[in-house]
Formats: C-alpha cells, sequence, structure tokens
C-alpha cells in the first residue's frame, strides 16, 4: 500500500514539475495571466459602426473603394480628438510632433533626449519581465504576478501627494486615502 502511495506522490511531482516547465519558448512573458473562461465573443472587441445616413445630394458620396474604409466606420482617434474639443483635420499623422507644439517638445528636451529610447525601454522591461516571471507554482497555477515584479517601481499616491504639498504645492483635487479601511 505504501509503493503504491509512494508510486503515485512520484508521478504527481513529475507532471506537476513537467507543467511548470511547459511554456519555455521565446514568447513575451504575461505576468497579469488574465484569461476568460468562456468561449463568447469578447464583448469589448466589438465597435459598432455610426448610423448610416443618406446624404442632401447624391454626389457628395465618394466613389467605392474596395479595402479603404467608409463613412460610417469608426475612427476611434478622430473622435477623441472631438471629444477633447479638438478639430480632426488638423491632426498629424500618429508619431508625428505637430509644428505648433515644436516649442514644448524644444523646451522638454533641453537637456537631451536619447534616439530610440522606446526600443531601449522594450528590450529592457522584456527583460525585467522574463527574470520576474513567478515561482514556478505561481506560474504552474496562473497567478497573477504582475504587481508583485513591479512593486518596487510602484509609486505610493498618498506619500507622493505629501512630498508635494510639504514643498508648497497646492492640489486640491486629491486621491481618496482608503488606507485605514
Amino acid at each position: 500500500m505504501q509503493c503504491r502511495f509512494a508510486r503515485i506522490a512520484v508521478a504527481v511531482a513529475a507532471l506537476t514539475g513537467m507543467a511548470a516547465c511547459g511554456g519555455g519558448g521565446n514568447e513575451a512573458p504575461n505576468l497579469m495571466n488574465i484569461r476568460s473562461s468562456t468561449n463568447t465573443p469578447d464583448e469589448f472587441g466589438i465597435m459598432p459602426t455610426k448610423p448610416i445616413e443618406m446624404p442632401a445630394d447624391m454626389s457628395q458620396l465618394p466613389p467605392p473603394t474596395p479595402g479603404a474604409s467608409n463613412r460610417t466606420d469608426i475612427d476611434p482617434r478622430a473622435d477623441a480628438i472631438v471629444a477633447l474639443g479638438g478639430r480632426p483635420e488638423r491632426a498629424t499623422p500618429q508619431g508625428q510632433i505637430p509644428g505648433s507644439d515644436a516649442g514644448l517638445v524644444n523646451y522638454s528636451s533641453r537637456f537631451g533626449r536619447e534616439a530610440g529610447v522606446r526600443e531601449q525601454l522594450a528590450s529592457e522591461d522584456l527583460e525585467f519581465r522574463q527574470n520576474n516571471r513567478g515561482k514556478p507554482l505561481e506560474r504552474w497555477a496562473g497567478l497573477n504576478v504582475y504587481f508583485d515584479a513591479y512593486e518596487d517601481q510602484s509609486l505610493d499616491q498618498h506619500q507622493e501627494l505629501q512630498r508635494v504639498r510639504g514643498g508648497g504645492a497646492r492640489n486640491v483635487s486629491a486621491p481618496p486615502d482608503f488606507s485605514d479601511n
């Protein structure tokens, strides 16, 4: 009986060890481990189109262009610009700095700036995530290790608020403090 129990224990330990070693490819570690337990569509991935409108004059309609966007397609970037009080037709292509912001960009980079800093940060973060994937049992159980991994890099908003206020800065819209609850 004890021999049978020992064999079962060894088999379970071997299977657990092999499961913990799974997924060891070159993919980027996912520290959040957010998974859906259903096979239903993602309700946040469905983007409704704008209502169909009948133009006053049919000559206003653009010629059909296969594969191109149409008038009822949504444009989240343009919609955000309008919601913030801007005009989408004046927006620059993503990644380009508008001429009106050149002074701001020059002032903010007066102490220098690094070219390729985004790529450098992305590679450093990938290395950090690979080194902080969590313990084998945490990975096996699919636990969220994101907050533990980045805890040393997080900002305590209440401590920062006290530091800023101690320097004389006024901040009337402070985050509520729920630390005593």
